[in-house]
């Protein structure tokens, strides 16, 4: 089907200006404009919908909106008079529902149904269906014609005026009305069941609300108020075979209206368990009909036996057919949402490590709002020699494509820092990455490398929120530094920043998504972030915490913290949120040893009379030989291979860590040595020995380092 066929179509010219707003509120009403001519379409079955207004000065028919109908097929009604011989005009001058048999418009149609639309002083329109079948309408059918009929013409603009209320000002039809309206904007399976509940449940005295879908045999609910949850649980997953009411009204399509318990009972005995637990007395069970399916099942219900007149039939009846076509549109929506979230949450850390250094804890919190998932992600990579890199960043704009951005720059995040590179350096290769993705994607980044022997910690901003850091006495420090462009719009060089972070600091990242909103802006969320961690880091303990789980488990309620201070509401955000939260733990002196070495064959047996030295005072003599090979091979290759300055450095942490620093930069390397050769066994040997080993490179050399196990105490 054309877009000229699926959407209404406001003729050009002498009927309708372009761009006028025939009902008053925009795009809003056009909308629900739609949903109604889809709905009059649905209710009888036909191939389209159209709606006139009536113009008494000049006694023409103008039409104002076509659903279902090609351009050039609906053209030829674009202009009626009000005494041609055609359903629109029947209908008008009889003041109700008229039927004209005849294909009018050439489309294929059986005939044409049509009702005008009431205002104040007479009929201000009429809607038309064009209907598929041989038959009329039945009297249902035309019932609910006359509704939706009813809260059109209270909308529409005639000659004399708007109209003061649907039929007969029935305040249930308006609120029939207002529904269709609340339902063109629901966006959610919890949007349509809210609406329902605030425009349909009141004005009948209902108080008790469930939808039911059936899925492989099964009814789920999908959406319920006014019932308490032991009883939805006994519901919810119910075989469609064991529950007959339901089952009687999805095969029929025929809606079922039980005025007391006592009728289920007599009628349905096998629902005996069913009904005593209900806290309700009066059920309507309406099926809810999309693309041409029973989907389901909307029951409204009532604390009180009651009876159902034939207007409050119509219009539950006209409240399935809108609700079944708005949820399984939500649906789809709700399907498709979780998936994409679900590969966003997937490509993020599904834990985050617990390093010598550094303890973390992160949140992500996907758009409220938002029709799309976003690209915010986070992530801790532990390095050699303790130190840790943080990385925080988002991806702009939303969607499939912005989540799958967001997890290569993550992996290239990843594999980059573990090539040593320092901030800088990073950022130049990321920023080549993401301007190749393409001229619309970019993204904002902060990428940080704590070191805590130095306890330093170094970063670069691109387009990002500085970040936080919180000293253990509850004084905080916010570098106040300008940031590079996003990736992919910045010109490397990126400038670095460097700050000092005092043993148990919190280094806190974040994105714009939690701090800026259509509320505040970001100033006034940095401020406010400020407040909340200084307001709680103050009678807090977490430095010098032992307890590892302890320590985690304040990040963790510091991070909930935050979060439910900046954003209260969750449902009404637009974008994604990030924030990281990490507890800084620097070496102690007492476990750091440092030797320089002079640049000739002395220096080996130096440095191993050093690590004998060194380890036994750290009372770590089972990894005094294995230790003494590692440096024997790493010195020995830099007197060989390298230049002066020498220096070794050990420290103990979780594992034994040695360092041999050079002023070369040349890059070590494993090569293959044949049977009969004297050298080039040295790094497969540093290999066998140590758990993993390395090498990074610094502004004036590099550092070879090897990590072992220690022994178990």
């Amino acid at each position: 089907m054309s877009d000229a066929e699926q959407h209404e179509w406001l003729p050009s010219g002498p009927p309708v200006a372009a761009g006028e707003d025939v009902w008053g509120d925009g795009d809003r009403g056009t909308e629900a404009l739609d949903l109604v001519l889809r709905q009059a379409t649905m209710c009888l079955g036909g191939l389209g919908a159209l709606v006139h207004r009536h113009d008494r000065a000049t006694g023409r028919l103008r039409l104002v909106a076509v659903s279902g109908l090609a351009r050039a097929s609906a053209g030829e009604w674009a202009d009626l008079s009000d005494e041609q011989d055609v359903a629109p005009a029947h209908a008008l001058r009889h003041g109700g529902y008229a039927c004209v048999a005849g294909d009018s418009l050439g489309t294929g149609a059986a005939g044409t149904a049509a009702v005008p639309l009431p205002g104040a002083d007479g009929p201000v329109g009429v809607l038309s269906v064009l209907t598929a079948g041989t038959g009329e309408p039945d009297e249902v059918q035309r019932d609910l014609l006359g509704v939706l009929a009813g809260w059109a013409g209270g909308r529409l603009r005639g000659g004399s005026g708007p109209s003061p209320g649907p039929v007969a000002g029935a305040e249930r039809s308006v609120r029939v009305g207002e529904l269709t309206v609340a339902l063109a904007e629901a966006v959610t399976s919890r949007d349509v069941v809210k609406a329902v509940a605030e425009y349909v449940l009141p004005p009948f005295g209902a108080d008790g609300l469930v939808f039911q879908i059936l899925e492989g045999g099964r009814l789920n609910v999908v959406g319920a108020a006014g019932y308490p949850q032991e009883f939805l649980s006994l519901l919810d997953g119910m075989p469609l075979a064991a529950h007959a009411p339901v089952r009687d009204v999805l095969r029929t399509r025929i809606p079922r209206f039980i005025e007391a318990k006592e009728e289920i009972s007599r009628r349905y005995p096998t629902m005996r368990r069913v009904n005593e637990a209900s806290p309700k007395e009066a059920v309507a069970f309406l099926p809810m009909i999309a693309s041409g399916r029973a989907i389901g099942l909307c029951v409204v219900s009532f604390s009180r036996p009651r009876s159902f007149s034939n207007e409050e039939r119509t219009l539950l009846t006209a409240l399935s057919g809108l609700v079944g076509q708005s949820l399984e549109r939500a649906r789809l929506y709700d399907v498709e949402h979780a998936r994409a979230q679900e590969l966003q949450r997937g490509l993020l850390p599904r834990t985050l490590p617990r390093l010598p250094a550094a303890r973390a804890a992160a949140r992500y919190l996907p758009a409220g709002r938002g029709e799309e998932v976003g690209g915010d992600w986070y992530d801790v990579i532990p390095l050699s020699a303790d130190r840790v890199a943080m990385v925080i960043g988002d991806v702009m704009g939303h969607g499939i494509a912005e989540a799958a951005t967001m997890g290569r720059l993550r992996t290239a995040v990843r594999t980059l820092a573990d090539l040593e590179m320092p901030p800088d350096e990073l950022f130049s290769r990321l920023n080549d990455l993401v301007a190749e993705f393409g001229e619309d994607f970019y993204a904002t980044c902060l990428y940080a490398v704590f070191d805590p022997v130095a306890r330093t910690c170094t970063y670069c901003l691109a387009g990002h929120p500085p970040p936080v850091v919180v000293h253990p006495d509850g004084g905080l420090h916010s570098h106040d530094v300008v940031p590079d462009p996003p990736l992919g719009a910045a010109k490397p060089p990126f400038e670095t920043h460097q700050l000092r972070l005092p043993d148990e600091s919190l280094f806190v990242l974040y994105t714009d998504g939690l701090v800026e909103s259509p509320a505040r802006d970001a100033d006034q969320g940095m401020a406010q972030l400020r407040q909340i961690l200084s307001r709680t880091a103050a009678g807090a303990t977490w430095f010098g915490a032992a307890d590892e789980d302890g320590d985690v488990r304040f990040l963790e309620e510091l991070s909930d913290t935050v979060v439910s201070g900046l954003l209260p509401d969750r449902e009404q955000t637009t974008d994604d949120a990030g924030l990281l939260i990490v507890h800084a733990r620097c070496t102690a002196a007492s476990d750091v040893a440092s030797l320089e070495l002079p640049n000739d064959p002395r220096a080996a047996g130096q440095a191993r009379a050093y690590v004998r030295e060194q380890l036994g005072a750290w009372g770590l003599g089972d990894l005094v030989f294995t230790t003494e090979l590692l440096v024997s091979e790493l010195v020995g290759n830099v007197v060989r291979h390298a230049k002066a300055p020498v220096r070794l450095r050990l420290l103990r942490s979780r594992s034994l860590i040695c360092e041999v620093y050079d002023g070369s930069l040349t890059t070590p390397r494993i090569r293959h040595a044949g049977y009969t050769d004297e050298g080039g066994r040295g790094l497969q040997l540093v290999a066998a020995l140590s758990r993993r080993w390395g090498a990074r490179y610094l502004p004036d050399g590099k550092c070879i380092w090897t990590e072992q196990d220690l022994p178990p105490t």
